[in-house]
């Protein structure tokens, strides 16, 4: 009876939750052939830039009702899964692929334009310029060209409707926005809205452009930081406009602001961010199903009241998180030992094949779970406490479709992260554990954090060890037995967080050479160990007491 009653609730969940942005609608079943648009590797403003613009416009129009137009970015591009995706999609959903060649704007617009109204012309002198057509595109249904392209448009019949080009010369970009949300932003995306950043200056990647120009959202690369008064002022202002729970799109300006001040700011406003700028075809995949035979099944090792008994050792979980498809899912030892991936809950509708090529390509070690705090990358203790629970509203629904049950939180609102410090309030802790009774447990931090605590038998667990990019297997080795040497407790719960581009058979190597015996266990089992033996002493982020009050020097004091 119980477990019926937690189906029901999921049902009711899954059907009431979610509402905060409209999902676009998915076809019945995969088109049966779609286009494929061969990118180069060069994302220069001065180099392909423009012709990459000028394609992505035209595959957020041509996508806007049904999936037609994926692009095949290089094989160095950051979201990795861009390649296997392909032939899961023509061998696992029948779809096949007609081929053009590397960004023949020519052919696609041959077979697209008549999705087009027109063009709206950037000024190649004045960057933010093409962010601004970016908005135009969605807003208007026009392909982005520069001035070297008009000739190319007027072939295929699109005339200028909105000519950019020294409408912003020498101005700021807080000007040139505030123009931009004057003339357009009434008429765009309450539900969503694209920080067009991450690269910066003669470079940029804005491969989630096509999603944005489908669903006709705002664009700018407004920056959080408070020194940049007015692109502030500005961007508040898109934020606080926009609906409830909502998405934020994209990635922070790396010139400008920080993750962490961007990523505070949004969760102030109770938004969603889904973090990466050139993430590829959304707006292809995110009307893509998943085939009919699919159910999203975890590798689960342990139900979810069991009870296990810990034994006087070391246990050891290791956990990839900054979404597997940037990850080192397709490298070397995957499978090999037990490990955890961090799935972006989101690309349930989102990126409905890509989560299904994960879910089926995993290994029996493979072992899923939810983040990054909630629906969404965000900051539990940035987020309101009135606009918290709508938000794990959505992330239990989304835990209970994606078969997640274990939640990882990751804490750098600005004012802890400058003081190194990546704890929860216990004021968050008892929000978590409130939201979410039916779990495993919680991870916390990025780097190593400090927060730990056990309730219902469910522990939240902080990450003791970071093991960065650049870390050598023999630097790895040596910090890590200084932490086994130094927590002589036993049993010891080591939970290391990985770092993306860390391939699973080099955490393997490091395991292999530590000095002392380690079990490597699947997390699920791990925090069942952890609920056994409370070795870990409960704590949270202390209150920031305010500083003493500096003694007055006396007038005659030298």
């Amino acid at each position: 009876m119980k477990s019926f009653h937690r189906l029901l609730a999921s049902a009711l969940l899954a059907a009431t939750s979610l509402c905060a942005q409209p999902a676009p609608k998915q076809v019945d079943r995969a088109p049966g052939t779609a286009t494929l648009i061969p990118l180069s590797e060069n994302w220069r403003m001065d180099g392909d830039v423009p012709v990459h613009a000028l394609l992505l416009s035209l595959q957020g129009l041509a996508n806007r009702d049904l999936p037609r137009i994926y692009l095949e970015y290089p094989k160095n591009w950051q979201w990795e899964i861009v390649h296997p995706l392909i032939g899961f999609l023509e061998q696992r959903h029948g779809m096949k692929f007609d081929r053009l060649a590397l960004n023949d704007a020519d052919a696609a617009l041959t077979l697209f334009a008549k999705h087009a109204k027109g063009c709206v012309v950037w000024d190649k002198t004045v960057r933010s310029s093409l962010i601004v057509a970016f908005t135009i595109a969605g807003v208007e249904d026009l392909v982005i060209v520069s001035e070297d392209q008009l000739a190319l448009a007027a072939k295929h019949g699109l005339k200028t409707v909105v000519d950019l080009r020294g409408q912003f010369t020498g101005q700021p970009d807080h000007v040139i926005y505030q123009w931009a949300y004057d003339q357009y932003h009434a008429r765009c995306s309450r539900d969503y809205y694209v920080v067009m950043g991450g690269h910066s200056g003669a470079e940029m990647q804005p491969g989630i452009a096509d999603f944005g120009i489908s669903r006709r959202a705002f664009f700018s690369d407004l920056s959080a930081n408070p020194k940049h008064v007015e692109e502030l002022a500005l961007l508040k202002r898109i934020l606080a406009g926009q609906n409830p729970a909502s998405i934020v799109l994209g990635w922070h300006s790396y010139a400008k602001d920080t993750e962490a001040q961007h990523t505070t700011l949004t969760g102030n406003y109770g938004l969603k961010m889904e973090g990466l700028h050139n993430l590829p075809n959304v707006s292809f995949t995110s009307q893509i199903p998943l085939t009919p035979d699919f159910k999203y099944t975890n590798n689960h090792h342990v139900a979810l009241d069991a009870k296990l008994k810990a034994e006087p050792k070391v246990y050891l979980a290791a956990v990839a998180t900054d979404s597997m498809g940037i990850g080192t899912w397709t490298k070397p030892g995957r499978g090999d030992i037990p490990y955890a991936w961090q799935v972006l809950v989101n690309w349930s509708w989102m990126n409905p094949p890509a989560l299904q090529y994960f879910y089926e390509s995993k290994s029996p070690n493979d072992y899923f779970i939810g983040g990054l705090s909630g629906p969404g990358y965000m900051y539990p203790q940035s987020v309101p406490a009135d606009k918290f629970p709508a938000l794990m509203r959505d992330m239990r629904a989304l835990l209970a479709r994606l078969d997640l049950n274990v939640l990882e939180i990751m804490e750098h609102t600005e004012g802890h992260r400058r003081n190194g410090i990546a704890n929860l309030s216990r004021e968050v802790g008892d929000r978590y554990y409130a939201e979410f009774p039916d779990v495993h447990g919680f991870i916390n931090g990025y780097s190593a954090a400090q927060t730990f605590d056990l309730r219902d038998h469910r522990p939240l667990l902080s990450y003791d060890y970071y093991l960065a990019v650049d870390c050598t297997v023999a630097d790895a080795v040596a910090d890590l037995d200084e932490l086994i040497r130094l927590n002589d407790r036993r049993p010891y719960f080591l939970l290391i967080h990985v770092r993306e581009s860390n391939t699973v058979e080099k955490v393997k190597h490091i395991i292999e050479r530590l000095s002392a015996p380690v079990e490597v266990v699947p997390l699920d089992i791990f925090l069942k160990l952890a609920a056994d033996r409370q070795t870990y002493r409960t704590r949270y982020q202390e209150p920031v007491k305010p500083e003493a009050a500096k003694p007055v020097k006396n007038p005659g004091d030298v």
